[in-house]
């Protein structure tokens, strides 16, 4: 009798560490949404389709790949280095996107100024400090889940915008909130100024 007592109690205790872990990932989740940072980055699309999960379209960003040039701390006398952290410095242009004005290799950074904003990402391995060279970099917000059936017409007009069939058109874009430590939430998908999906909350 006891012994199944303790096997119930067991459970129960599993059950609400479970139970508390997800509530942990998503209340960590919203507060970078709430409390973020926002800037906006030009996307182009890479695959629009996850067989479990729906259509999402995967995307990459011009701050997917970073110049060597860019990197203020490149380890000397290497051809190439292994992945780790980054953090990749961010500033606002004149046409309302974000771009990288510098980068640090692993966590460390100065101080970033008011009308700037520190994001942090993953290198790629395998990458040259050769001249114009450029360093992969995962952020963790490539991939973006919309309704079914719209990945397709979504990726596919993003590429129609990328390869200049109508200039006039502003770029496709996703908003993303960048909390104080550099993590990053995708906060809405935008055509232009209208925006397609927003992120709730919860």
């Amino acid at each position: 009798m006891m012994s199944r007592y303790r096997l119930v109690v067991a459970a129960i205790a599993l059950a609400l560490v479970q139970i508390g872990f997800l509530g942990w990932m998503i209340a960590g989740r919203a507060a970078v949404l709430r409390d973020g940072a926002e800037v906006l980055l030009k996307v182009e699309p890479v695959d629009p389709r996850d067989l479990l999960r729906g259509d999402y379209v995967r995307l990459g960003y011009d701050i997917s790949r970073i110049p060597v040039e860019k990197v203020e701390n490149l380890p000397q006398g290497e051809l190439a280095s292994a992945e780790g952290p980054i953090v990749v410095r961010l500033k606002k242009g004149a046409d309302g996107y974000w771009s990288a004005s510098t980068a640090w290799l692993g966590i460390d950074s100065t101080v970033a100024g008011a009308d700037e904003v520190d994001i942090r990402g993953t290198v790629s391995s395998g990458w040259s400090l050769s001249p114009g060279s450029t360093i992969a970099v995962d952020y963790g917000i490539e991939r973006y889940y919309v309704p079914e059936g719209e990945g397709l017409a979504i990726e596919e007009e993003m590429r129609r915008r990328n390869a200049g069939a109508e200039p006039e058109l502003r770029s496709f874009g996703v908003k993303v909130a960048v909390d104080r430590d550099g993590s990053a939430q995708i906060k809405a998908l935008m055509d232009g100024d209208t925006m397609l999906f927003e992120e709730p909350l919860y």
